[in-house]
């Protein structure tokens, strides 16, 4: 077997050749004509001409090719002692008959249907359905606050939205339907129909001949069969925040995502037909697309769909309760999971009560991974901890330790070398290259590889704007970060203002759209803090108008709640402090950067741009009074 240095060579010398065997792996109706179109650079095509149905490659294919009967699917939902098991036939058939509701309703190759759904199978069903048909399905974070998915829905005008009634976080319930009929209310586009699946937790009111109940639906429904589309034609929207209040609608296209995703199965994850994977994420996220549905099905694999928390449903205990019980090979989540159940559990004693010999590895992403992290999950679970880096925008890893091809030394603090496709670069401002160990901005010389996005919905010129102008010739990963002299990459955050809370990427801007429109706030800033359990912590920081007469505190409270409101419990924002001014440029831009260091208590260096340096010690008391009350 080649080592991983000649197959991250060959990956760049010759991209078509590389990628054109990992297409082998896919079924096509229409075999592609060219691997990579280069013509329109840096709007880049890859398997042009080629025909495919991504369903089929996730279900009917095993189905017909002899793993009918194999678990393809199983729900595990602690929060309402709920375990359900589905066979590649009963899936197949399932998302068959849904995509017959939906065509009924009018849905069709390239029409967008919107997916606000908590983690239940009928959320992978309606996903899987979309993809049968040909149709573009865009999966919204279930518990995002109306004005979040009304911004969505009038992005991607969807002609259906499939929901439920409620979701349920540990033991509260929320209540989705009301969540959906706000932000139809405050849509300028309205879609034409909305599937609510009903939940014993709640039961959600329907609007007459707008509505319509899941199970009732499915009943009669006929079932659809694959509808063949272009490789270069979208699978999927997913939005991600931007630094505007508007989120960017990332794309995904069919052959490049059903190729890539294919091929980093058994390559990075070491995970084979037939074995156990486990990507504890939500289907709202990235993680969940790839790794929860499309990957683990296109390999042939079972994928587990857990609906609870690490702690709390019932105990620190969760997450090895499941690995034990269905026998999980590989289990990829994030380092805020560990981090919580370390917080509960740090010497490991409900690990104790469970069996997890069938473990083999541990992958984390989301966010960096902390070395004191890693060192204890490393001694708690005896198997490597892999931690791994890559973005809502690329849709499968950049960098990992790619444990099929071969497990190089692992170094805390860093996700091992660059994925073969990438090329990965750490260049200056300038755009030049830096050397070993000197730090500057994460670029991947182009053209991406297969299964990364192809532009934005809608908005080219954003994407270009984005990700392309920065660097020409490059994609600006939008991470700041240097490479070792042995080429690990060790990335050290975002360089724009978009917090990492919980693995979530979250938009400070679109916080702070939320705070300046309270009618005593003044101007306002909303910094991520680091955090010891979810990495990063929003902190907003107001000045309020002079006339405001009222106490600070009361104010404070009224913020914290606008933003749960506006935004979901997701945001995370507890903290809101009254401050007298923010400190800024003399071009008045705030700096964010600086208060940033302030907050985590970093050295820092008085930016030279600044107006008045003394404000930079009101911030600091702001920031001490808090801790000390």
């Amino acid at each position: 077997m080649p080592g991983y240095d000649e197959v991250y060579r060959r990956s760049l010398e010759d991209p078509e050749g590389f990628w054109g065997e990992a297409a082998g792996l896919i079924d096509w109706v229409r075999k592609p004509e060219r691997i990579l179109d280069d013509s329109k650079s840096p709007f880049y095509r890859w398997f042009v001409g080629g025909e495919l149905n991504s369903c089929y490659n996730a279900l009917d294919r095993h189905v017909d090719g002899g793993r009918a009967n194999q678990l393809a699917l199983v729900y595990d939902s602690p929060v309402t002692a709920r375990l359900q098991t589905f066979t590649y036939r009963e899936l197949r058939d399932a998302v068959a008959r849904f995509a017959g509701v939906l065509r009924r309703l009018g849905v069709g190759k390239g029409d967008r249907v919107v997916i606000y759904m908590p983690m239940v199978p009928e959320a992978v069903m309606s996903m899987l359905a979309c993809a049968r048909l040909g149709a573009i399905h865009s999966v919204v974070f279930g518990g995002f606050a109306s004005h979040e998915l009304a911004i969505r829905i009038d992005d991607a005008r969807p002609k259906v939205v499939v929901s439920a009634s409620c979701g349920i976080e540990v033991t509260r319930v929320i209540d989705y339907k009301a969540l959906l009929d706000g932000a139809i209310e405050m849509a300028s586009h309205k879609p034409e129909h909305c599937v609510i699946l009903q939940r014993d937790q709640a039961e959600a009111k329907l609007v007459e001949g707008r509505d319509l109940d899941w199970s009732e639906v499915m009943e009669s429904a006929q079932p659809a069969g694959c509808v063949p589309v272009a490789a270069t034609d979208p699978l999927y929207i997913l939005y991600t925040s931007g630094t505007t209040a508007v989120p960017k609608g990332v794309v995904r296209d069919n052959g490049g995502h059903a190729v890539a995703l294919r091929w980093s199965m058994p390559n990075i994850y070491d995970t084979h037909a037939s074995e156990v994977f486990w990507a504890a994420s939500d289907v709202g996220w990235v993680v969940g697309h790839s790794y929860i549905v499309y990957a683990p099905l296109f390999t042939g694999c079972t994928t587990i769909l857990y609906e609870g928390k690490p702690v709390g449903t019932p105990d620190p205990g969760a997450f090895w309760r499941v690995i034990s019980q269905h026998q999980v090979k590989t289990l990829f989540t994030a380092p805020t999971v560990l981090r919580a159940i370390k917080k509960e559990d740090p010497a490991g004693e409900h690990l104790r009560r469970y069996d997890l010999s069938s473990l083999r590895y541990l992958f984390l992403a989301g966010e960096r991974l902390d070395p004191d992290t890693y060192h204890w999950a490393a001694n708690l679970l005896g198997v490597p901890v892999i931690d791994h880096w890559w973005q809502t925008e690329t849709g499968w890893p950049i960098a990992s330790n790619c444990m099929g091809i071969e497990p190089l030394q692992i170094k805390p603090g860093s996700p091992t070398k660059a994925v073969p496709g990438y090329d990965v670069r750490i260049l200056a401002a300038d755009g030049s290259p830096m050397g070993p160990e000197d730090e500057g901005a994460v670029a991947i010389k182009l053209p991406l590889p297969p299964g990364t996005l192809p532009t934005l919905w809608g908005d080219d010129e954003r994407y270009l704007r984005s990700y392309m102008t920065a660097f020409p010739g490059y994609y600006l990963t939008g991470d700041g970060g240097h490479a070792d002299a042995a080429g690990y990459l060790f990335v050290m955050g975002r360089i724009d203002d978009v917090m990492n809370v919980a693995g979530h990427r979250l938009s400070t801007g679109s916080m702070e759209a939320v705070l300046a429109a309270h009618p005593d706030v003044a101007e306002c800033a909303v910094i991520g803090v680091a955090d010891a359990l979810k990495g990063q912590v929003p902190v907003g920081f107001v000045v309020l108008k002079a006339s405001v007469k009222r106490p600070g505190e009361e104010i404070e409270r009224e913020l914290v709640a606008m933003v749960r409101e506006q935004i979901g419990a997701v945001a995370s924002l507890h903290l809101v402090l009254v401050v007298d001014r923010l400190p800024k440029t003399r071009s008045g831009k705030i700096l964010r950067a600086t208060m940033r260091n302030i907050a985590d208590g970093e050295e820092f260096q008085v930016p030279s741009t600044i107006d008045d340096p003394l404000i930079l010690d009101e911030i600091r008391s702001a920031l001490e009074r808090r801790k000390h009350h």
